[in-house]
């Protein structure tokens, strides 16, 4: 039989590193689309197995380009995302019309399935651009193509995030940490190798399901994430609730970095909390609870954060005291 091929745009990302892994042990072959061959195309191929992943060059908008590919696929996973807007990439442009595109392209050349990755809590943060950009390409996809599968995540994590090593990184270097909204948003953090099997399941059972709310299998507040790192980490840190009008002019200056560490866009989204809905069918509803939880797989890479780096773990720490004693 003829192996299933997969075109993954986003494909050098975090989650497209752990997809690209189970579709390909799974004996699908994936095609993924990169703007800078040279540059990530290393990565790529060592994700996955050998002779199983094609790689091809292309911006995500040369559609003639882009449409070629779609004549060959019989599934497209859009990985796509930003947090933050640069004169080069819009939330509009990304969010919005390059999905629009993408499930036109699947209508045309009859795709069994696209999968597209959106986010949790947008239809209630309604004074979000990043939200509204999300929501307007969701309804946009679902116009053009019903053999469509939304996903929404909460934050997903792994070793290659830019959520929890990125804090652990800034609670490494800060003494004071702000808490925004004092840090009572909740979060169902993701681990992307759940989020992983939940793509794989969706296109292997042919599951229909639109819309599915991805999360983990539990709840943290923003502060209970802090704590949890700090303490992986062994700092401490005061974590102090700051005022908002503090931190909308705290915003205003991050955000002009080239890699912003807050915009006031994120900031309005950290009002809402980032859980399940119960307006649509979530991962454990499809059949796919998640099983990965926060505290454990961050423990597996926060000694790089640690003093002491990989001579923190608990495999030399025991064996200094073998040699002790």
């Amino acid at each position: 039989m003829k192996a299933k091929n997969c075109l993954i745009f986003g494909g050098s990302g975090q989650i497209g590193s752990f997809l690209i892994r189970k579709l390909t042990k799974n004996n699908i072959k994936v095609t993924v689309v990169t703007r800078n061959i040279h540059q990530k195309g290393l990565k790529i191929k060592t994700q996955g197995n050998a002779g199983f992943i094609d790689i091809k060059e292309a911006k995500i908008f040369e559609e003639n380009k882009i449409e070629k590919l779609f004549s060959e696929a019989d599934y497209c996973i859009n990985l796509i995302g930003i947090l933050y807007e640069n004169k080069r990439n819009t939330f509009k442009s990304i969010h919005t019309i390059f999905p629009t595109l993408l499930a036109k392209l699947c209508k045309k050349y009859n795709l069994k399935h696209f999968v597209h990755i959106s986010a949790l809590g947008i239809n209630d943060a309604v004074d979000s651009q990043y939200a509204i950009s999300k929501l307007e390409g969701e309804n946009n996809i679902l116009t053009n193509f019903s053999r469509t599968t939304i996903l929404r995540p909460s934050v997903v994590f792994s070793n290659s995030d830019n959520f929890s090593t990125q804090f652990m990184t800034l609670l490494r270097r800060l003494p004071v940490f702000p808490l925004y909204y004092s840090g009572k948003t909740k979060f169902m953090p993701l681990h992307a190798t759940d989020l992983s099997n939940i793509i794989y399941h969706i296109l292997s059972n042919k599951i229909e399901t639109q819309v599915i709310e991805c999360v983990g299998p539990e709840i943290l507040t923003f502060k209970e994430i802090l704590q949890i790192l700090l303490n992986l980490i062994n700092k401490k840190r005061l974590l102090i609730p700051m005022p908002l009008s503090l931190a909308k002019i705290s915003a205003k200056f991050f955000q002009l970095l080239p890699k912003p560490l807050l915009t006031e866009d994120q900031l309005r989204l950290l009002k809402y909390d980032n859980v399940t809905s119960g307006k649509y069918k979530t991962n454990s509803d499809i059949g796919v609870p998640s099983k990965l939880f926060f505290k454990n797989e961050v423990k597996k890479y926060s000694f790089m954060w640690r003093d002491g780096g990989e001579f923190s773990t608990e495999k030399y720490m025991s064996e200094n005291l073998k040699e002790e004693n």
